[in-house]
């Protein structure tokens, strides 16, 4: 049955093509080496068989670290300074599994959102409604860029450098090469070659894998969350030309206002689906960030009193690519309740006094709709607004604070 909300199939925009590659483009260059993209997106049988195999690698690299490091944390690691410098690697390695899991699990839901985006593109009529969804499609591409700069270049910093920075030297000669994650030695000997080199190898693929989860989860939030801020904007155009009605000389005021109101039910329901399928991945998010900011916060103070150069510039540039991450997530949790509060504004402020009969008494109901904006929500736990995110350095600053006080 036809959702009597959904827009009209019929292609206004002949610039939709070029737009909806534009939008999605970051997004869907971050969740094809994944598996993600062709999983909700794929229409041939082949790309779908791509998308098995990617995500078979994917997982298979993921417990190369978790199957040797995870009993070796929990059962063979007896000294605790060596457990919890652990902690934060094998974490953020497991959070992004379970991150990754649930991004295949909503896949459909994925997909739906993304044709619903696709939709708003091809009906779009105005110019300047066109304008105001690329200036928002431009934030999330920025929010998206931002977030693969910050975590790829501490992540792999930290991956990269520290196995080499933290080698030590008897009697003038290396004799160990320490891994960033420990637990191979009932295998096989790691500090020989090619063993050494090989599992080096598989951290960093490994290590390439959690960051693309993990700004995949960020994109997906940005480019949804963005697009819906692009049509509370428009809403509010069409909210101004109610009482004239320039665009559409044609209509009558009924007309307009039932054209406004299926379009504020659609944008409702559109942003209640984006909440729905990442309120478990904000949580991890959140969880995440709150426990490993407050443990690279602890391995910075310990290397600033060893005096290691290296292995201090290291962790600063994890803890700011870690903490700007999830200041993504919360920003855009406070864009759209900025967003979605303007429409009651835009409604009073219109000349409602001009309507015929009892016309003003319909907008009654989007002001009282306004005053309850839809949230993203960390497993509607708690609201992403930066609130939260101040809330977030606070915890972490009063683990930092425990941590230190029984190590």
């Amino acid at each position: 049955m036809r959702d009597r909300f959904q827009l009209s199939d019929r292609i206004y925009n002949r610039h939709y093509e070029h737009d909806i590659r534009y939008a999605m483009q970051l997004c869907q260059w971050i969740l094809k080496p994944i598996g993600i993209w062709h999983m909700i997106y794929g229409r041939s049988q082949s790309e779908k068989f791509l998308s098995i195999i990617l995500i078979i690698i994917s997982f298979f690299l993921l417990c190369f670290v978790l199957v040797p490091s995870g009993p070796y944390i929990l059962f063979r690691e007896k000294n605790i300074d060596v457990k919890v410098k652990l902690i934060a690697p094998i974490g953020f390695c497991l959070t992004s599994a379970i991150k990754y899991c649930f991004l295949g699990l909503r896949g459909l839901a994925i997909g739906r959102c993304v044709e619903h985006i696709e939709r708003d593109w091809r009906v779009v009529r105005y110019w300047d409604h066109r304008k105001m969804m690329l200036r928002n499609a431009l934030v999330g591409r920025r929010l998206t860029i931002l977030s693969v700069l910050f975590l790829y270049s501490g992540g792999m910093s930290y991956y990269a450098i520290m196995p080499f920075s933290s080698r030590t030297k008897i009697n003038g000669s290396y004799t160990s090469r320490p891994l960033i994650y420990p637990g191979y030695d009932r295998y096989v000997d790691p500090q020989v070659s090619p063993a050494w080199e090989i599992i080096f190898c598989m951290h960093c693929l490994c290590a390439i894998v959690q960051f693309t989860v993990t700004t995949a989860a960020c994109s997906v939030v940005a480019i949804f969350a963005t697009h819906a801020c692009g049509q509370v904007q428009i809403l509010m155009t069409l909210l101004d030309d109610l009482i004239v009605g320039e665009r559409n000389k044609d209509t009558t005021v009924e007309k307009r206002l039932s054209l406004i109101a299926k379009h504020h039910v659609r944008v409702l329901r559109f942003t209640a689906n984006v909440e729905e399928v990442l309120r478990e991945i904000c949580l991890l998010e959140l969880m995440s960030s709150t426990l490993i900011i407050c443990l690279l916060e602890y391995y910075f103070l310990k290397e600033w009193e060893n005096s290691d150069a290296v292995a201090i510039f290291t962790y600063f540039i994890l803890v700011i690519s870690l903490t700007f991450n999830i200041l993504i997530f919360c920003y855009i949790g406070e864009l759209i309740v900025e967003e979605f509060s303007k429409v009651d504004l835009a409604a009073y402020e219109l000349n409602w006094y001009d309507l015929p009969g009892y016309k003003a008494v319909d907008l009654v109901l989007i002001i009282m709709m306004s005053h309850y904006p839809p949230k993203l929500t960390a497993g509607k736990i708690c609201d992403l607004s930066l609130d939260t995110f101040s809330s977030v350095l606070k915890t972490s600053l009063a683990y930092l604070n425990l941590l230190r006080t029984v190590t």
